[in-house]
């Protein structure tokens, strides 16, 4: 009885080339006949062409390098919009916001291709040494943090944590300015409401300390204290735009998994324009895939993923937001 389940002819001598070129054939056949059965059963047809287009249009807008796996993505994420926006094609719908700049259908297409995974305490490393940072600035009136790509919240509470921690005070020398491209998870960080398990890594002195458990309809949820919000301004804001109304004099900035969504052009772009708005000393949090070795002209290696601004590219001017100040954005 033989050993195997299955027998294999072997192969005539010269013959195992032709065998592999075929053999690639029928998987490349296969692969377009499942892209077809998927594209039957979608609602609207979504071509190569449609496709090429999101791709060009969201990286001119959000910076972000849409892989061409990502297709299936982009067509769940936007069908949504046309059927929202009363459209029956791609075609039409991407001509209306090429053809218009300033239409608010710009801003739900940006929210729908944009992603947002996050959680407190995040790369866990970066704020211990955050909480060091803050207690060597202690002698600051006001300390200033820029969390650059805020999502629903998640990552500037626990900065906020942080410095309450660092200064054992609700009511620390630190403000914190949570930006983000996507306008839809900036109103979920203001809220400041999360599920239990989003809160399950969070030690438990911690959460009884910075959170309120949910009574009654709102059982099965926790929300930040009041104080944690009072120090957290959350704000629109794009890294692709050319001017970013903020004035300098940042003692940290968090870009941390963001970077890794642009082009390297676009990354040194970012890097060159933090730096100045950066105080000497001043610390960037990157995120765990992130290096930003092509800017060792800006900024130095100081650690994990965290970088020092260089001196002589940092901002010079002393205290840019005074304590009492309403805002760290220009003509707010």
């Amino acid at each position: 009885m033989s050993n195997s389940l299955f027998k294999f002819d072997k192969p005539a001598q010269g013959s195992s080339l032709s065998q592999v070129s075929a053999a690639k054939q029928v998987v490349a056949s296969l692969g377009k006949t499942l892209l077809q059965d998927e594209s039957a059963g979608r609602e609207f047809e979504f071509s190569d062409r449609d496709f090429e287009r999101v791709r060009l249009m969201i990286l001119k807008v959000a910076g972000i390098s849409l892989a061409a796996s990502k297709q299936s993505m982009v067509y769940s994420r936007l069908a949504r919009r046309l059927r929202a926006c009363n459209h029956t094609r791609f075609g039409p719908y991407l001509d209306h916001l090429e053809n218009s700049p300033s239409s608010p259908e710009w801003e739900h297409f940006t929210n729908a291709l944009t992603t947002n995974l996050t959680s407190f305490y995040r790369e866990a490393h970066h704020f211990d040494l955050l909480k060091k940072q803050l207690q060597g600035l202690s002698h600051k009136s006001r300390i200033e943090i820029w969390c650059s790509a805020a999502s629903t919240g998640e990552e500037p509470y626990t900065l906020a944590i942080t410095a309450m921690e660092a200064f054992q005070s609700l009511n620390p020398p630190v403000r914190i300015l949570a930006t983000d491209i996507d306008t839809k998870v900036l109103e979920h960080g203001r809220q400041g409401v999360y599920k239990m398990d989003q809160v399950e890594k969070i030690p438990q002195d911690i959460l009884r300390r910075y959170f309120l458990r949910g009574k009654g309809d709102n059982d099965g949820l926790i929300r930040v204290r009041p104080e944690l919000q009072s120090i957290i301004t959350f704000r629109r804001l794009n890294l692709m735009d050319s001017h970013w109304a903020l004035r300098p004099g940042f003692d940290a900035v968090f870009c941390r998994n963001v970077m890794i969504y642009f082009e390297k052009d676009v990354q040194m772009a970012i890097l060159k324009r933090f730096a100045p708005l950066m105080n000497t000393g001043g610390l960037l949090y990157a995120g765990h895939s992130e290096n930003f070795a092509m800017a060792r002209d800006y900024f130095t290696l100081k650690g994990k993923t965290v970088y020092s601004v260089n001196d002589d590219k940092a901002f010079k001017g002393g205290d840019a937001n005074p304590a009492g100040a309403a805002s760290r954005f220009t003509g707010a």
